[in-house]
């Protein structure tokens, strides 16, 4: 079964999202998406083993995927959610009211991927985030990778993406032989981004080293072995806890992505 689409009111902003039960749920997963895409990201039509949803639900896990404030139902108001504190509000209200009564079993826990990592951090920097499990990201990093910098305009106070030069299809579906071929590019999560994403990409390496020492839940970092998201690694994550030693893991599906996209 894929997951049920669900869209809730907050204050008069329709917010979707994905939602796949578990019956006797150990926890709630709440997955973030990154730039131009949709919470579709996390279940791709008709590959059933590519779905975080399904996943999930299978190792008893109930998964939540929002489509992040300025994407889905939500996308007619991306002009309103400019404000980093409206998007956070938005987004822990659209959470309560699409879980409702549920079972969350032990609490939430948040899985965040490129750019969706900046209102993932900023959920858990907030007072409400000492409620939280813990917080997965992954796709970003301290700088932007030299292959993204022109590419997505993050240089200058431009559009964003702006291509320019290389493709961002190029940038974030590099190597092909990681994808099966009907996912290459991802037509069917695609989307377009709401306007404040550009401020979002250009001041992430400014923003970052300010939010990431007031989190104070668990963070765990991946950074796939063919990302294009740049700057130093795990060792030099700005913090203000002790950090665990980084692990490596092979794996033949890790995504390269680029920094906050």
């Amino acid at each position: 079964m894929s997951g049920v689409s669900r869209v809730v009111d907050v204050d008069g902003i329709p917010v979707s999202a994905l939602l796949q039960e578990a019956r006797r749920p150990r926890a709630v997963v709440l997955a973030l998406h990154g730039g131009a895409a949709h919470s579709g990201y996390f279940d791709y039509p008709g590959r059933p083993h590519l779905s975080l949803l399904r996943t999930g639900t299978a190792l008893g896990f109930t998964v939540l995927a929002l489509d992040r404030p300025g994407y889905g139902s939500s996308a007619p108001h991306g002009g309103e959610l400019a404000p980093m504190e409206r998007r956070v509000d938005l987004a822990y209200a659209a959470v309560d009211r699409l879980l409702a009564s549920r079972p969350r079993g032990a609490g939430v826990f948040v899985l965040a991927h490129s750019i969706g990592c900046e209102l993932a951090l900023r959920m858990a920097a907030d007072e409400r985030g000492s409620d939280l499990l813990g917080v997965e990201i992954a796709g970003t990093g301290r700088h932007h990778h030299d292959d993204a910098v022109d590419i997505l305009g993050v240089r200058h106070n431009e559009s964003w993406p702006r291509p320019s030069g290389g493709s961002v299809r190029d940038l974030l579906w590099n190597p092909s032989h990681l994808y099966e071929d009907d996912v290459v590019g991802g037509a069917r999560f695609a989307s377009p981004s709401p306007s404040y994403e550009g401020v979002v990409a250009r001041s992430w390496p400014l923003v970052l080293p300010e939010l990431a020492p007031q989190v104070r839940v668990p963070v765990h970092y991946s950074l796939g072995e063919q990302s294009g998201c740049g700057g130093p690694g795990p060792r030099r994550w700005p913090t203000s806890r002790p950090c665990s030693p980084p692990r490596r893991a092979s794996s033949s599906t890790n995504r390269r992505t680029a920094a906050t996209t």
